[in-house]
């Protein structure tokens, strides 16, 4: 092979390397990116703002080299984190805020580099054309869920909070996720984004305008978002569901009097006395401590489920032995004297929150901020039983708190037969933030995701039942107390969505980075045969 020729193969390749910006001007993208990304999602909802969110950081990290890559993510990610999760610093500080907005950060950059280094490697490979762009596109697309699975999984279980597919939770484009699943749609969200670049850089490039053909592609995926019909689940009836926002003081710094808790929760709930219902529901820490040991507890709960008549799903921090767990039970509607502990029906919370609900590595830690690690004096194990219950013959779904962001969990009780998913939080310690609200719309997702009607209820709000649809049928004013009770209906049928979404997960995360080895071996085989 001759020197010119060599030079007219690697030509493209060089191209198709370059920066499209100097890396000054590439970070302050970024972080601009960042910034209009974090307005998709609650409290300003501005949805559509997600896709320039996706195109700005895409195009801040072609041609760009490991280290510059590293740069420009990390000014993407904590910007993003910093500014999404600022509720954290509401009552502890910007400690805990600064550190998991800078390692959310860090994650991120590191997550990106597949990303610069996708840019660099597969368009050297392909001939230039439509095919080039939806290759790229599409390996883009799969690495940039591979980032949120990463997130999602680690360190100490993930935080999987801000999934770009969230930002559509009330869109119609949210129907996508019955389908192929929450990250199923954030895979079509990027992928409609990378290909518009991509087929448009390509049009540059060749200085031609892009072929009919080609233009298809994101017309298809713009109408897969928008016109593509839930799921079909089954109608099984409805279930007549009483849910009460206590508006108690069960903040971790709120001042409060014995059985506080437990009072504001049996007042909201008086209303309801004596109508029917066949299930009535507190949020998690509805309780001021182990009703299992407490009698004044137990006795609260009897009062409560005989007034409604019905069983009393309920929450409060548990004990067996040395270990403490954040437990939801089924108070049955009969004097607890006759009960056995062994007979209440029970759900642990799965994944308690690191730093909030137990301290990993403690000593390290300790030794870096004792004020802050010395708050959190008892932690919680995490639990193994089903979040799955069953009022009379009808399985209900659970997920305490955070827990809701887990798919696992999520289909783990649809595959237990729930017909309605209950998730029970305590947002007490975020009053006055957004954080209820970027927790409410993850809730809104999982009903659409599951075809499944959700009852979302908070110690303080915010409280809602969800249509499977993801519509709103009922709400609670956020900061005071109250009462709702609602025919909700029941669904049957696991949605595609549950069933093949984790496989969909695996394939994009392994594909993606699969493909970019590849592209990174194969480049350089091919290098060495040129004698390049």
């Amino acid at each position: 092979m001759t020197s010119r020729t060599t030079a007219r193969l690697e030509a493209p390749a060089v191209a198709a390397v370059r920066p499209l910006l100097p890396l000054w001007a590439a970070v302050v993208v970024a972080a601009v990116a960042a910034g209009l990304q974090t307005l998709a999602f609650p409290a300003v909802s501005l949805w559509i703002a997600s896709f320039p969110a996706v195109g700005l950081l895409l195009l801040s990290l072609v041609g760009r080299r490991t280290w510059a890559a590293l740069l420009v993510g990390f000014a993407y990610g904590a910007v993003f984190y910093l500014i999404l999760v600022s509720w954290t610093a509401r009552y502890l500080g910007p400690v805990p805020w600064l550190a998991l907005g800078l390692l959310e950060g860090a994650l991120t950059a590191v997550a990106l580099i597949p990303v610069t280094l996708a840019y660099r490697w597969i368009p050297a490979l392909i001939r230039p054309g439509a095919a080039r762009a939806v290759v790229t596109a599409v390996v883009l697309a799969a690495l940039w869920i591979g980032r949120e699975l990463f997130l999602g999984n680690w360190p100490y279980g993930g935080f999987p909070w801000a999934r770009i597919a969230l930002t559509l939770s009330d869109t119609a484009a949210a129907r996508v996720t019955s389908w192929v699943g929450i990250s199923g749609l954030g895979f079509l969200m990027v992928l409609l984004v990378a290909l518009v670049l991509e087929l448009t850089r390509e049009a540059v490039r060749g200085r031609r305008r892009p072929r009919a053909l080609a233009i298809l592609g994101p017309v298809v995926l713009v109408a897969l978002l928008v016109l593509l019909p839930a799921f079909p689940t089954t109608a099984n009836g409805t279930m007549r569901i009483g849910a009460v926002q206590g508006n108690g003081p069960t903040g971790y710094f709120d001042k409060r009097e014995d059985l506080a808790v437990l009072h504001a929760q049996t007042a909201a709930s008086e209303p309801l006395y004596g109508r029917r219902m066949d299930l009535l529901v507190w949020p998690e820490g509805g309780l001021d401590g182990d009703p299992f040991q407490y009698d004044v507890l137990a006795n609260g709960l009897d009062e409560v489920a005989a007034g409604v008549h019905a069983p009393l799903l309920a929450n409060a921090a548990t004990q067996k032995g040395e270990q403490f767990f954040n437990t939801s039970f089924l108070w049955p509607d009969r004097p607890h004297a006759s009960l056995a502990r062994s007979d209440v029906p029970t759900h642990s919370k799965r994944h308690p929150v690191p730093f909030g609900e137990y301290v990993p590595d403690r000593d390290f830690f300790y030794a870096l901020a004792p004020d802050l690690i010395g708050l959190i004096g008892r932690g919680y194990t995490p639990g193994s039983d089903a979040p799955v219950i069953r009022v009379g013959k009808t399985p209900v779904g659970l997920a305490i708190c955070f827990d809701v962001i887990y798919d696992e969990l999520i289909a783990e009780g649809i595959h237990g037969g729930a017909q309605v998913l209950v998730f029970q939080t305590n947002n007490a310690d975020f009053r006055g933030t957004v954080e209820n609200l970027q927790q409410l719309a993850i809730a809104r997702m999982r009903a659409v995701e599951t075809g499944r009607a959700v009852v979302n209820i908070s110690t303080v709000g915010t409280s809602q039942v969800i249509r499977p649809d993801g519509s709103t049928q009922a709400a609670l004013h956020e900061n005071r107390p109250g009462a709702l009770l609602e025919d909700v209906e029941l669904r049957t049928g696991a949605t595609a969505g549950v069933v093949v979404g984790p496989w969909i997960e695996q394939v994009l995360l392994w594909g993606g980075l699969l493909a970019v080895v590849a592209a990174g071996l194969l480049g350089r085989s091919r290098r060495r045969g040129s004698g390049v």
